[in-house]
């Protein structure tokens, strides 16, 4: 499954109109600008990097929705604990398994066996938890397991500003189907890697990835 197997609804896709919209309008002006020496357009630019990134994290955000839903049914517990930990900059990096096993891709951790919820998520990764430091395996409705070490990739070993946890999901992601969101514990943002990719997902004041 890949990002093409689910189609936008109008209300993402009318928000991602009008984001570009504003982009192209942002666009022209600092074409126009170019004419005058004087003028600095690095602040421009940063100002476009950060609309096509927001653009970017809102479609994520949509899609991560749309792949967790068929293998988690418990996925609105899932998205409230991820918003709640990006609020408080808590660290976490959390593996969602879908068609294929990941068990012998990891190192496990310490056995959990309970029914996925929210609060239990959000005591996993509170700081000082003895199973904070790794990975939370989610299978179906279920949290399997605390604790993970994650294969890391090596693709961005030499990325300074991507972390551990970032190395690890891509990681992991690269070498199973599986889905894993990242929390950062330095911004608060939340990615989810997918197919060795890593995507930053939209989540300001809206508990619903």
């Amino acid at each position: 499954m890949d990002l093409h197997a689910f189609s936008l609804t109008n209300t993402i896709k009318d928000q991602l109109k009008q984001n570009l919209t504003q982009i192209m309008l942002e666009t022209e002006k600092l074409i126009s600008s170019l004419d005058h020496d004087e003028y600095c357009i690095l602040c421009d630019f940063e100002t476009l990097q950060k609309q096509f990134n927001e653009i970017q994290s809102v479609a994520a955000s949509y899609y991560l929705q749309q792949y967790l839903s068929p293998h988690t049914p418990n996925h609105m517990a899932l998205s409230l604990a991820a918003h709640h930990l990006s609020e408080r900059r808590h660290g976490a990096l959390i593996v969602i398994e879908r068609t294929q096993t990941v068990g012998s891709l990891i190192q496990k951790g310490v056995p959990i066996g309970a029914t996925l919820t929210n609060t239990l998520l959000e005591s996993i990764f509170y700081p000082g938890s003895p199973l904070h430091d790794g990975a939370v395996l989610i299978r179906g409705n279920e949290i399997v397991s605390a604790a993970n070490v994650l294969p890391l990739s090596s693709i961005v070993t030499t990325q300074k500003k991507v972390g551990t946890r970032h190395r690890a999901a891509i990681g992991l992601s690269e070498r199973s189907d599986a889905l894993i969101l990242v929390v950062s514990e330095e911004t608060g943002r939340i990615s989810f890697a997918l197919d060795g990719t890593l995507y930053p997902i939209h989540s300001t004041n809206n508990p619903i990835l």
